[in-house]
């Protein structure tokens, strides 16, 4: 393959006199068309007292525009069109993204956008009930949160709003209300907070000319800001447990630089080098030669001036120790040893394969624009290809001795131990190897 096929796309860039940024990507060859729009916002621009109101927001965006104030008749108004609105939030950040066929495209923009510039926020306590369930999911019956992501993401930024749950809790839900909503629409759906892609069979001329019809109105505002969590300088361990599960689930997480951060692209190869295909040292070591885990992984999130590497393993209560005592293994002979060079350049094959794929995917094309014009920190799919190319095995060796420092470390247990096996986990995760 050659290392610049990547270069056939050629997005198109124009930032309305609002602040919003636009990202046209023409992909001729594809059959839809994607449109994604990612915002700052979520936790992390939310105070304690109102925390899960962007998710909750989110939910309200569902539920009617001026020209079609319901639920139903706002997803009829899309789905005759041939697309499905799909919107999410997350700890830094909430997206909107609909996929329509190239016929429908200016109708399915100009739908989207009303839904963006002005949802008309009716049906609260329906929605109320259905938000209650969600958060109802990561508790158990006595009210306890058992979520193993919320518990890792509360201990390791500890009292930052990066560790808020996104849901939020019941007892804030209920105090939300249309001011509120209001409120915070105003504050955060602006155009200095906004990025919008699309990518598909269009005219980038066309797409600017529409959305600045579309959204050339939306609130000037000020672009959301954030404070920087803490460094973190011990260990930190919690048990929560949960008598009604059949397995222990175990988190560990370590801080990690953040997406602007020079050595991103090197925690990115050393997250790969764990866990990216089956033949990586995770699933080698927990999986194929012990058979500790059915469900393992690892993941690697990057904010835009912190990040955090987490690995994830459910097993039964009676082998969680074992599961532990193997993945602090693994990390530390990967913070005293690095990755090998096999490991390395088989990471390096895969990301650009990738990003290669991207190709035929609108979606994911949309997406990688829409997130990475908004955070600045990615530039183009090629860029990103030379960034990632250009990371030597001392580089991702370097990164996994400050990452894997253990004073970075928090681990969270969720399940059944008695009280022995507790604190030899505990131990586990606090002792020098």
């Amino acid at each position: 393959m050659k290392k610049n096929a990547l270069d056939v796309l050629e997005p198109r860039s124009h930032r309305l006199a609002n602040g919003l940024e636009i990202t046209v990507v023409p992909m001729p060859a594809v059959h839809r068309v994607v449109v994604e729009a990612n915002l700052r916002v979520g936790p992390r621009y939310e105070s304690k007292k109102q925390n899960g109101i962007s998710h909750f927001l989110e939910h309200m965006l569902y539920r009617g525009t001026p020209r079609h104030p319901s639920s139903h008749a706002q997803a009829l108004a899309f789905e005759r069109l041939g697309g499905t609105l799909v919107a999410a939030t997350y700890a830094d950040r909430g997206s909107m993204a609909i996929s329509t066929p190239p016929e429908s495209f200016a109708e399915v923009l100009e739908l989207f956008c009303e839904v963006y510039r002005e949802p008309i926020l009716e049906g609260i306590d329906v929605e109320k009930g259905i938000v209650r369930e969600e958060i109802n999911e990561s508790l158990d019956e006595d009210g306890r949160e058992i979520d193993p992501d919320n518990l890792i993401r509360a201990l390791a930024f500890e009292g930052h709003a990066l560790g808020f749950p996104i849901v939020g809790t019941s007892k804030l839900l209920e105090s939300f209300d249309r001011k509120l909503l209001a409120s915070h629409h105003e504050a955060h759906y602006t155009g200095p907070s906004t990025v919008v892609c699309v990518a598909g069979p269009v005219d980038a001329d066309e797409v600017f000319r529409l959305l600045e019809t579309h959204l050339g109105g939306l609130a000037t505002g000020v672009r959301a800001q954030a404070t920087p969590p803490a460094a973190q300088h011990e260990t930190r361990f919690r048990y929560v447990k949960h008598k009604s599960s059949s397995q222990t689930d175990v988190r560990l997480a370590f801080h990690a630089p953040g997406e602007r951060d020079p050595l991103e692209p090197a925690v990115e190869l050393l997250l790969r080098t764990i866990d990216d295909g089956l033949s990586t040292r995770l699933y080698e070591r927990i999986c194929d030669t012990r058979g500790l885990c059915y469900d393992v992984s690892a993941g690697y999130e990057a904010y835009e001036d912190v990040g955090m590497v987490e690995i994830a393993a459910s097993s039964v209560h009676a082998t969680a120790g074992e599961v532990v005592e193997e993945l602090v293994k693994l990390v530390d002979e990967l913070r005293d040893d690095g990755p090998t060079q096999a490991e390395v350049d088989k990471a390096k094959v895969r990301h650009r394969w990738q990003l290669t794929e991207m190709l035929d995917d609108p979606g994911a094309v949309a997406a990688f624009f829409s997130y990475g014009r908004l955070s600045g920190a990615l530039g183009t799919p090629a860029d990103r290809c030379e960034k990632i190319d250009a990371v030597r095995r001392e580089q991702v060796q370097t990164v996994a001795q400050q990452i894997f420092a253990r004073e970075r470390l928090s681990a969270v247990a969720v399940g059944l131990q008695k009280n022995k096996a507790r604190r030899a986990l505990e131990e586990l995760v606090a002792g020098a190897s």
